[in-house]
């Protein structure tokens, strides 16, 4: 019996010590630790980020009957603190009887058309933005983890391609800055590691909440490249790659960035 204390206490000092280890060794750094100190205390201070309004009229909506259903998010999920909590770190990912992934806004959308029978909501809109920063708030603090569905595979895998790519009159791709040169100076910018744990987040170039869709295709004008269309596949593939590509990291939504 004292031989099986003895081992079970060197497995969970192994544990331990394994796990210390992995935390020392991760260099992975979120936008959030690039930005000023002012910024960072604007995004941890709840009364001061610009995004906890879209949170709270999520809320709202989140309780709104809508549709030819009359029912509300609440109505079949109960409470968000409860039944979404984790979600967001696990999307996109596929629906029940679907063979390709969506993202969480695709999903709000999937049920608005299915559960609520009320029209999606367009990209970008007020309401979806508010749902989905609702929803995300909902797995502050957790880390990403993403879903382990052989499915997805060949989808990341072309986020991946598409992440690595070189596009546009400057020939760039995502890699090029957000790898190779994550940590410089861009226009007297750090370039940020691009890990998507604060979205939707609150930009104040845009003086508003916007969506990692959002994000990408900004980066994608940028590079002087032709934007996607909204509901494009390839948004969804990116952001696959790109959560698992922070598989671990800690989700902040709602970010705040420059």
């Amino acid at each position: 019996m004292k031989l099986l204390r003895i081992a079970f206490g060197l497995v969970i000092v192994f544990a331990a010590s394994w796990a210390a280890a992995r935390v020392a060794t991760d260099k992975r750094r979120s936008g959030h630790q690039d930005m000023g100190e002012a910024l960072q205390k604007m995004q941890d201070d709840d009364t001061a980020n610009p995004g906890m309004l879209f949170v709270q009229l999520g809320g709202q909506f989140w309780a709104k009957a809508a549709g030819a259903a009359d029912k509300s998010c609440a109505d079949c999920h109960g409470s968000a603190a409860t039944s979404m909590k984790g979600v967001a770190a696990r999307y996109p990912a596929i629906p029940q009887g679907a063979e390709a992934p969506l993202d969480l806004e695709g999903r709000i959308n999937l049920c608005r058309t299915e559960n609520q029978k009320a029209e999606r909501l367009p990209p970008e809109s007020r309401e979806l933005l508010a749902l989905e920063a609702y929803v995300a708030h909902q797995s502050r603090g957790m880390p990403i983890a993403p879903p382990a569905d052989p499915r997805l595979g060949a989808f990341r895998a072309r986020g991946a391609e598409i992440y690595r790519a070189r596009q546009g009159q400057l020939n760039l791709s995502c890699a090029i800055c957000h790898d190779d040169n994550a940590g410089k100076k861009l226009a007297g910018v750090t370039i940020p590691e691009a890990h998507p744990t604060g979205y939707p987040i609150y930009r104040l170039e845009w003086q508003a909440l916007g969506s990692l869709k959002r994000r990408l295709r900004n980066c994608l004008v940028g590079i002087r490249a032709e934007a996607y269309a909204y509901d494009a596949p390839e948004y969804v593939m990116l952001e696959l790659f790109l959560m698992d590509r922070a598989r671990g990291m800690t989700l902040e939504s709602p970010g705040v960035r420059p």
